[in-house]
Parts: structure tokens; sequence; C-alpha cells
């Protein structure tokens, strides 16, 4: 009986894994596992973070977003002598041909500013990404805890960050 329980319950996780693995898709571009963190009460900026492939022969750019919830931008944060700089990239970001680009704490990032309220932890959230060629992506973040560094992992402070 402990087998066909084991076996049932592998086959059930297995099949429930593609469901997890969000993936947004416009032309060239396949935007992956889109994940926000969630904010505190009154804040008024959030982040988003997530993974863009670019599957074709040329470049696009990634130029910015929209959503109801907030304005989106696109940042690079970055580390000189021991001290984390955040800046807004107002050009957009490029993505290389049969490239990809990952947005993670204390790297790339989308800036969700003026929150219209606070993001929670087990909800979704839409926004708008906009690329020069492949035109507009509705993608849908998972919003994860606050301190949250990935999928489901907690941790991860912006010590030290100039703005």
């Amino acid at each position: 009986m402990r087998y066909s329980l084991f076996t049932f319950a592998m086959a059930f996780a297995l099949s429930a894994a593609p469901a997890l693995a969000q993936e947004f898709k416009a032309g060239d571009i396949v935007v992956e596992k889109p994940w926000a963190r969630a904010t505190p009460k009154g804040a008024e900026v959030g982040s988003g973070y997530l993974t863009i492939q670019n599957k074709g022969a040329a470049p696009d750019r990634l130029t910015g977003g929209s959503a109801d919830f907030a304005t989106v931008e696109i940042h690079q944060m970055s580390s000189e002598n021991g001290v984390s700089q955040m800046r807004q990239l107002k050009d957009g970001l490029n993505i290389q041909a049969n490239g990809s680009v990952a947005f993670s704490p204390g790297g790339y990032h989308l800036m969700f500013t003026h929150l219209t309220h606070p993001l929670t932890k087990g909800e979704n959230v839409k926004a708008t990404l906009n690329f020069e060629h492949a035109g507009a992506i509705e993608v849908e973040f998972s919003v994860m805890g606050i301190g949250a560094s990935g999928t489901g992992a907690t941790g991860g402070a912006m010590k030290g960050m100039k703005m």
C-alpha cells in the first residue's frame, strides 16, 4: 500500500509541474517564471523578477511596461566599493539574439512604483511588458513573501543601497 501511495503522490507532483512553469510569449520573446515580492501596507514601490529569452536571430529590446496597480520601470542594481546602487534603464534593456536575461534580486528587476495597493503574498498581479520588435506581452506575476529571493525562497536585504 505504501508503494502505491508513494507512486500516486509522485505522479501527481509531476503532473502539476508544468502548471507551475509560467511562460508568456510573443514573437521570438519568451518570458518565464515571473514573480514579485509582497509589500508592506503603505509601501509605494515593489519589485518584479523573471527571465526573458530571445529565441530569434535578431536582438530585441524591453522598452518598458504598464500595469493597473503601478507604474512599471526597468532597473538595474550594481555594487561598487561595497555600496549597492540602483538606476533606472530609461532606454530599455537589450535582449541579444538567441540569448536570455535573468531579472533577480540584486540585478536587473522591474520596479513597480506608485502602487495603488499592497502586493499580497499568494495573489497574482498582471502587467504588460513592451518589446521593440515582439510587441506587448501580458505577464502574470505570482506574489511571494516580502523577503523572497526566488521561487519561494526567503532572504536578501538591500543593505547599503544608494538611491
